[in-house]
């Protein structure tokens, strides 16, 4: 089972590394909120970079767009090899298993940067 809210900290210093991703993504300055049952964790983008990642609960709803699951989902989802369906956020949103609310521009403008960040937390070691 992944400590979600560890796993989180750790976001910027390896999301980071992934050079290719966070120069395709320079112009792209966002903070969205990603909820795991309960627990609400807000990440801060700046230029790319994942700058900040604040653990909730938050009084003002200071975000762009938010991404929720319940915690089950996320485990599924983070895991190594995740099964079919659990596999990407957009297959996700799909079966109505996770909700992406809110101002999506920067999330669908950025796709891909959005899926490897996400999918960063299932692969501890992986930089490239």
């Amino acid at each position: 089972m992944i400590d979600i809210q560890e796993s989180l900290a750790q976001l910027p210093e390896r999301f980071n590394k992934k050079l290719y991703f966070v120069q395709h993504a320079k112009r792209l300055n966002t903070r969205f909120l990603l909820v795991s049952g309960d627990a609400s964790y807000r990440i801060q983008i700046l230029e790319g970079k994942v700058a900040a990642v604040q653990t909730g609960p938050f009084i003002m709803g200071e975000w762009d767009f938010c991404i929720r699951a319940d915690e089950d989902t996320w485990q599924i989802f983070w895991s190594p090899a995740p099964p079919p369906g659990y596999h990407d956020v957009m297959a996700l949103s799909k079966a109505r298993r996770m909700s992406i609310q809110g101002n999506i521009y920067p999330f669908m403008s950025n796709l891909l940067y959005f899926k490897e960040l996400l999918s960063t937390v299932r692969h501890p070691g992986a930089t490239k």
